[in-house]
Parts: C-alpha cells; sequence; structure tokens
C-alpha cells in the first residue's frame, strides 16, 4: 500500500498551503533538554522529506538558539525558498516582552540573520497576553505592516494562550490585517475550547495553527516537564490516560496527534521535534489517520478518563529554565 503523501491545508486567505503537521522547532532550542545541532538539522531534513513544509520558531526558545538550529537545518536542504514555509515571532525575548514598534522591527532583522534568510513567510507577535493588548493593535501590527510593505514578511499572526486576546485584537485592527493566529493548548484530547472559536475566525479569513496536540507534554507517556503549569488533578489525569493506553497497547501521543489532526478547519496542527524518530512518529500518526480512521474505542476511553479534568486550563507561558 503506497503511504499517502501528507495532507495540505489552506492558511486562512494567506493562498498558503500548509503540511497538515507542522514542526515545531522550539525544542531545538534545547527548551525541553538538550539537542545537539547534527540532531537539530536532521530531524528539519527528514521533516521535509516527509512532505512537512512549514517550521515554526521565535527568538524567545532556547534564547535564540532554536532560530539558530533551525536556520542551519533549512540552509542544509538545499531546496528553493518557496518550498518551505517559516514562521518566527516578535515581542517575546529572554529578556522579556517588547511589543515596541522600534524592538519589532529590529527583532526581524535579528531573526532573519539567525534563520540564515531573506524572507519569513509569518511574523507573529508571541504571547500578546503578556503585553499591553491596545499596544499591540495600535503600534505593533501597523510595524509589521510596513515589515510587510518592506518584504522582510510575507503574512502577521498573533499568538498566545487565553483565547479571547484573538477576538479582542481581530475586532479591533482593521479586516485582513492579521493573517493567522497561533493557539495553543487548546485544542487537544483535554482542552478543546478552540472548536467554539473556530466559526468566528472563520468568518474574519483568518488561518488556524494549532500547537501543542500533546498539551506541552501531558498527553505523553513520559508526562510533562517539571515547569508544566496544570494542576495536579490535571496532571495525574493525563498520567492515567497515557497508562491506560499503553496498557492497551496504544500511544497516547499518537491518539492525541490524531484527535487534533481530525479537524479540517485547522490549518495545521504544530508539534515540537528534536529528532528524527519524533519526525517519523508524528507523520505516521497523520497517515494512519488518512488510511485507517481514528481509534475511535480508545479515544472514548481516554475522554472518559479525561472528563473529570476537561477544558481545565492554566497561567500562560513557556517556561524558560
Amino acid at each position: 500500500m503506497a503511504v499517502p503523501k501528507l495532507e495540505m491545508r489552506p492558511l486562512g486567505n494567506t493562498g498558503l498551503k500548509l503540511s497538515s503537521v507542522g514542526f515545531g522547532a522550539s525544542p531545538l532550542g534545547s527548551v525541553f533538554g538538550s539537542v545537539s545541532e547534527s540532531d537539530a538539522v536532521a530531524s528539519v531534513l527528514e521533516a521535509f522529506r516527509l512532505g512537512i513544509n512549514f517550521f515554526d520558531t521565535s527568538p524567545y526558545y532556547g534564547a535564540t538558539l532554536s532560530e539558530k538550529m533551525l536556520g542551519k537545518g533549512l540552509k542544509a536542504l538545499g531546496v528553493p525558498r518557496s518550498e518551505y514555509i517559516v514562521s518566527t515571532k516578535c515581542g517575546r525575548y529572554r529578556e522579556g516582552f517588547d511589543f515596541s514598534a522600534e524592538r519589532v522591527t529590529k527583532s526581524i532583522d535579528e531573526s532573519l540573520e539567525r534563520l540564515q534568510l531573506d524572507y519569513v513567510d509569518i511574523f507573529q507577535c508571541h504571547d500578546i497576553e503578556f503585553g499591553s493588548l491596545d499596544q499591540v493593535v495600535n503600534e505593533t501590527i501597523p510595524a509589521l505592516q510596513k515589515l510587510k510593505e518592506a518584504g522582510k514578511i510575507r503574512f502577521i499572526g498573533i499568538t498566545g494562550l487565553p483565547l479571547e486576546i484573538f477576538t479582542y485584537l481581530l475586532d479591533r485592527v482593521p479586516p485582513g490585517t492579521v493573517d493567522v493566529i497561533l493557539s495553543y493548548c487548546h485544542y487537544s484530547i483535554n482542552d478543546s475550547t478552540l472548536e467554539d472559536l473556530l466559526p468566528y475566525l472563520k468568518t474574519k479569513g483568518v488561518g488556524i495553527i494549532s500547537a501543542s496536540p500533546l498539551a506541552m507534554g501531558l498527553l505523553t507517556e513520559f508526562g510533562p516537564p517539571e515547569w508544566h503549569p496544570a494542576s495536579p488533578e490535571l496532571k495525574s489525569a493525563c498520567q492515567a490516560a497515557a497508562v491506560y493506553c499503553k496498557e492497551k497497547g496504544k500511544n497516547i501521543s499518537k491518539l492525541a496527534m490524531q484527535y487534533s489532526l481530525s479537524n479540517k478547519d485547522i490549518s495545521t496542527v504544530l508539534v515540537g521535534m528534536n529528532s528524527v524518530k519524533q519526525v517519523e512518529e508524528n507523520v505516521a500518526a497523520a497517515t494512519e489517520l488518512v488510511l485507517f480512521g481514528k481509534d475511535h474505542e480508545t479515544l472514548a476511553e481516554v475522554e472518559a478518563i479525561l472528563k473529570p479534568v476537561k477544558n481545565q486550563t492554566w497561567p500562560s507561558g513557556i517556561q524558560q529554565s
């Protein structure tokens, strides 16, 4: 049986088509444990070989290390720039938050240098709930529009954890100004609250990236990193679900990926990867979903285990060690 190619999905009104699985490069900044340069480059090469065309990073991840590593990986591809889509972010840095026009304008030049690129496809304001949303509307977004006119970025995005930031912002900027939103930890087995926002986002013509289908490590056999902000109750419920899957010979991470991939209104499911093995597992989850569909039985059992903590969230942010 021929293995199906990764599905390509349109990103809002941008005209871009993204692979259903996106490559989250935060682990390349050694955010979840150290990663060698050779492993970082190999994982980018394997991702592209298997049909992933979307790569997402930020200067905040690993205090610029993620961008540098991703830049090396993309350069090693040796393919025309038009064959892959890159997004990075601005406003959040190791030294703190700064959404000023001056800082974000400087930020793109720094990022392009680290990524070894002439432009990025998507430039996103990073975790805007930590800044002033009105500053993002009145100062940051207009500064990004100038970068768009200058050809350094193609599309503008916003990211964050609380879903209400998206409606607040999109209701206050001219239509078509913001092209993309990146939401994380709100479309996975334990929390599907992003679903309620999808009709609104579609009416705005905004592309939807959903990150952290594994809920920043909650939906894995290994469990989340120590800094994970979830409640003890949510952590133990997810651990119980992971154990249940393992006893049945199933993998909770694959189940979680497939759950997130099943909604076609989401342009791409962005998942952090730092090894060839992780890349292969994530792509396999997507191709098996196309071939065989979801594992409804196991999914129903896991949903039952997680029901008492369903849609429970936490205060914002990836913590930096």
